[in-house]
Parts: structure tokens; C-alpha cells; sequence
């Protein structure tokens, strides 16, 4: 182990350990090329953003929006979307005033395999009614 890894493990950094040739030809395999815009050609992308009552504001890809009960909510996209990542933040649907702070958890609709369920919190866990921004990285 050289001397500077060994400074620099001590005293809380650490490195990757480097890649192995059996490694990377497993990576490679899985490589799906990207286009000039920097996108595998299979990507999508998918966002909806929602006011508290649960309205759908805007969107792309985003069919409706419903509130389901406090702080609960349901967005339903045009694609499947088992096996995607959601990404959620609590937010405002324009550009004007600020969001009360709070938290969010997001995940796949169970019985719906293009639907999302969301739940809103206020900073104490409590459910509450929250606009917000979701993403869908499929």
C-alpha cells in the first residue's frame, strides 16, 4: 500500500479499490450507447408536478393525480414503470411564495404498474397536504 493511501485512509479518505478486467468486461456488456444529447437511446424520462389538493399542475407523461386521503396521493404516467426510479420533493407548483417544509417518501402503486404512491409529511412526520415535484428515471 503506498504511503500517501495509507496518509489518506488515516485520516478518513479512501479510494475506489481499481477495477478488475473481469469487471470491467461485465460493465461493458450491459452498455447501452448514448445519443449526442447524452441519453441512451432506451431512456425516458417521465415528471409531474402536483399541487397539495391534488391536482395535477403540469406534466410530461403524467396521465392524473389524485389525493387519496391526507398527505396521500397517486400519480398515474403513460408507461409501465416497474423497475424505475422515483425521485419526489416537496414544492410549490409555480414560481411565486415558498413551501411549507416537510418530507416525502415515494413509491411504486401496488396493482398499478404505471402508477406512483406518494405521502407527505410535515418536519414532524405528521401526514399533511403538500404540493410536490416528481421525477420518474426509467
Amino acid at each position: 500500500m503506498s504511503e500517501s493511501f495509507s496518509a489518506e485512509r488515516d485520516a478518513g479518505i479512501t479510494e475506489q479499490p481499481p477495477v478488475s478486467k473481469t469487471e470491467r468486461e461485465q460493465a461493458s456488456i450491459a452498455l447501452v450507447p448514448a445519443t449526442t444529447s447524452g441519453m441512451p437511446p432506451t431512456a425516458q424520462s417521465f415528471f409531474a408536478v402536483v399541487n397539495a389538493n391534488g391536482s395535477l399542475a403540469r406534466g410530461f407523461g403524467a396521465v392524473s393525480a389524485t389525493r387519496l386521503a391526507t398527505g396521500t396521493y397517486q400519480v398515474v404516467f403513460s408507461h409501465n414503470l416497474t423497475g424505475s426510479a422515483y425521485v419526489g420533493s416537496i414544492g410549490l407548483s409555480g414560481s411565486l411564495g415558498a413551501s411549507a417544509p416537510g418530507e416525502i417518501t415515494v413509491v411504486g402503486r401496488a396493482g398499478v404498474p404505471n402508477g406512483v404512491f406518494i405521502q407527505t409529511f410535515t418536519s414532524a412526520g405528521v401526514l399533511a397536504d403538500r404540493g410536490f415535484h416528481l421525477a420518474i428515471l426509467s
